[in-house]
């Protein structure tokens, strides 16, 4: 007669494989675990995901011109996330993503004025607009047929069933 403690030594047996096969995959550090599964630090804790600062695109700094007032570049930048009292030709925008508590984007921005006047600027690579990757994205999955040019042999089978 077979007791209960054998079987259920034999069901911790048989799950023991996998159980060590997810977890020295779930500590390989993937990238998609990573994102999909929690890790054991934040392991039923939820973290939000934070915007903070100044979200500024390339086409924002590329409407900056030397020589703009600062109600100018406020107008074309936001309000500064920092604006010193001992320095107040030097406006600050800091902007950073957080993602489960992962820092995911962190960029920085600065202008320099003189006499009240944009002088320069610098900080880190911008992304583009969000303007400027619906077209692209428009561009990439338009259906219409490109002028000129014959359809693929792709379309063409599509385009058999949309008629």
């Amino acid at each position: 007669m077979t007791s209960p403690f054998s079987n259920a030594h034999a069901s911790i047996r048989r799950l023991g494989l996998p159980a060590i096969v997810v977890a020295a995959f779930a500590a390989t550090g993937c990238a998609t675990v990573d994102e999909y599964m929690p890790t054991l630090r934040s392991f039923g804790v939820y973290k939000l995901d934070i915007n903070q600062g100044n979200y500024l695109s390339q086409d924002m700094v590329d409407k900056l011109r030397v020589g703009q007032t600062k109600p100018q570049v406020r107008q074309v930048l936001g309000t500064p996330l920092l604006v010193s009292p001992f320095r107040e030709n030097r406006w600050d925008y800091v902007y950073e993503f957080t993602k489960q508590g992962q820092v995911v984007a962190h960029r920085t921005f600065t202008a320099y004025f003189v006499d009240d006047k944009l002088a320069r600027w610098e900080g880190d690579e911008m992304p583009a607009s969000q303007a400027e990757l619906n077209r692209e994205a428009l561009a990439r999955t338009s259906a219409e047929e490109r002028w000129g040019e014959p359809p693929s042999l792709w379309e063409s089978i599509i385009n058999i069933f949309k008629k």
